[in-house]
């Protein structure tokens, strides 16, 4: 199993996560998004993945984009360690969750909307960071209000879903990005529970062979 990605991309870090936690052997393959005008946009890699992001992963004769569709493959196909529940509306419920934040927060504040901010509209560093924390509050503010119901350790009761998952890798964008997490205690709360398994541990992006030390 082969997977293409960044220390840094917030996707790359879920797909990480995901593979330690079900201790899946993978071989990590550095696809740099800022070098040489962005790996992501070089021919070999845009032959693998057309949309030119990370993740991407390879098993066998698959080759698979989007966080979220790899993590429901590698739930399924190697089921030693469940990431969603089996019961239909909790299992909903985390996907729901999941949704909140790779699909609503994410998108607002990843590398490329970055890019065409300061490029092609020349917004200032000021106001970049601004869009930035504009966005993540609202979100974390929702996930916030849904999760102090539900929390345990982590995001649902006790057991470690693909919402922590997700969860983890944009609060570790948040504090990238300076964020003010002071309101979201529940968030942090699960977030620090999170950061004491091991797999949590390995997936970190300061612990990947291709992070700037």
């Amino acid at each position: 199993m082969k997977l293409y990605g960044y220390w840094r991309s917030t996707a790359a870090y879920r797909v990480r996560i995901a593979l330690h936690l079900k201790e899946i052997p993978f071989e990590s393959v550095s696809v740099h998004l800022v070098n040489n005008g962005g790996e992501q946009h070089h021919e070999h890699y845009a032959a693998i993945n057309p949309n030119e992001l990370v993740p991407c992963l390879i098993d066998g004769d698959l080759t698979l984009n989007q966080s979220l569709a790899i993590i429901d493959y590698i739930d399924n196909q190697y089921p030693n360690v469940a990431l969603y529940p089996q019961e239909i509306k909790q299992k909903a419920q985390v996907q729901a969750l999941s949704l909140d934040i790779a699909s609503e927060i994410h998108p607002l504040n990843n590398l490329r909307v970055q890019q065409y901010l300061s490029q092609e509209l020349a917004v200032s560093d000021e106001a970049k960071s601004a869009w930035v924390e504009h966005w993540m509050n609202i979100g974390f503010k929702a996930i916030e209000n849904k999760i102090a119901s539900t929390s345990g350790l982590y995001c649902f009761a006790d057991e470690v879903t693909v919402a922590d998952i997700c969860l983890v890798a944009q609060v570790y964008n948040a504090h990238r990005f300076k964020v003010d997490m002071t309101d979201f205690p529940t968030i942090n709360k699960v977030v620090e529970n999170c950061n004491r398994l091991p797999a949590f541990i390995k997936a970190k992006p300061e612990n990947q062979s291709d992070a700037v030390k």
